[in-house]
């Protein structure tokens, strides 16, 4: 699936370890080579790192082939980035299966050379999976989809490089069948989401959360199977395994699960700051927190304790999902 994007992941692990300006040499002199510059920056082990777990060699710099341009963007996340995952080194990132790995990293790269002052408000910015990336400004800041962009047009041989502080996180896939691809571990090699799921499909809300781009796009905020079992004993149930879920009346689970999914298009958590929001089965809003340092939490009515997202951003094909750790009640 992936050997068509190879050369393009080659010139972009040795890239984005070029992502400090102080790397730069002096305009009067030739730019380095990107493989001359690989080691030189500290603060991209990790991606150093999940190169090797993709068996991929870094020390390409040669032209993009497949732009006019001859050059690539790359929207690198550094260490601090990836320890927000808690994927810290690369027996962490064994954690994660090579192909989801290797689409999460091409995700981060563009055809072309796009400069800073082509990142308008609102772009669509394509990446070589052909999955697009939202530019979004908070203030004086500038977001792609969820992840803030704290260094710009790093200038290298053969491209530009913009640096983040949050990885940027698809499945190329729709709502449901981000949650069945967690589920069935073809991302994570442990199985998440296995409680969430057996309530849709118990609930028989599959079909609805499945809807094209063009009929509806979703904010979902999908409690981890922590969250679930927490819930058990916040309520004096037994919730071990996903069938449990089936003990209770399913008008119930319905309920519960429409209050964790909105209706608006898809919102990234940098689109989401202090505001209330309805979600798809009605009756109380949501409450979002003040959006901080890459964060959100989220309250609903009957939780004593705001909701955090543990893994935020997830970009699907009919909208964003955010794995939280609290089951949000009505």
């Amino acid at each position: 699936m992936f050997q068509h994007h190879t050369k393009l992941l080659l010139a972009f692990f040795v890239a984005i370890l070029f992502a400090d300006a102080s790397c730069v040499k002096d305009p009067s002199d030739a730019l380095p080579s990107i493989a001359d510059l690989v080691v030189s920056n500290p603060d991209f082990n990790t991606l150093e790192d999940a190169a090797i777990q993709c068996n991929l060699v870094f020390a390409l710099s040669n032209p993009n082939a497949d732009d006019p341009s001859g050059d690539f963007t790359v929207f690198a996340p550094n260490d601090k980035a990836f320890a927000r995952l808690n994927l810290l080194n690369s027996d962490d990132l064994t954690q994660l299966k090579t192909d989801f790995l290797t689409q999460t990293v091409l995700y981060h790269v563009s055809n072309g050379n796009l400069r800073s002052n082509e990142l308008s408000e609102g772009n669509q910015s394509a990446s070589v999976i052909g999955i697009t990336r939202r530019i979004v400004f908070v203030g004086n800041d500038r977001y792609i989809n969820g992840s803030k962009i704290i260094a710009t047009d790093v200038r290298a041989a053969n491209g530009t490089v913009h640096v983040l502080d949050k990885v940027l996180l698809t499945t190329g896939l729709d709502i449901v069948q981000s949650a069945l691809a967690l589920r069935d571990t073809h991302v994570f090699k442990t199985p998440e989401l296995t409680f969430l799921v057996e309530a849709v499909l118990y609930a028989e809300l599959a079909g609805a959360l499945s809807a094209s781009p063009g009929s509806h796009s979703f904010t979902v905020f999908a409690p981890t199977d922590a969250a679930f079992r927490q819930l058990g004993i916040d309520l004096g149930v037994s919730l071990e395994v996903p069938s449990d879920i089936r003990q209770l009346p399913k008008d119930v689970v319905a309920a519960v699960l429409l209050h964790h999914v909105v209706a608006d298009g898809g919102k990234f958590t940098s689109e989401m700051n202090q505001t209330r929001i309805k979600p798809l089965g009605g009756g109380t809003d949501l409450s979002i927190a003040k959006f901080s340092n890459g964060d959100i939490a989220i309250g609903g009515r009957g939780n004593n304790a705001l909701a955090k997202a543990v893994i935020p951003d997830i970009h699907a094909t009919n909208g964003v999902v955010h794995l939280i750790d609290r089951v949000l009640l009505p």
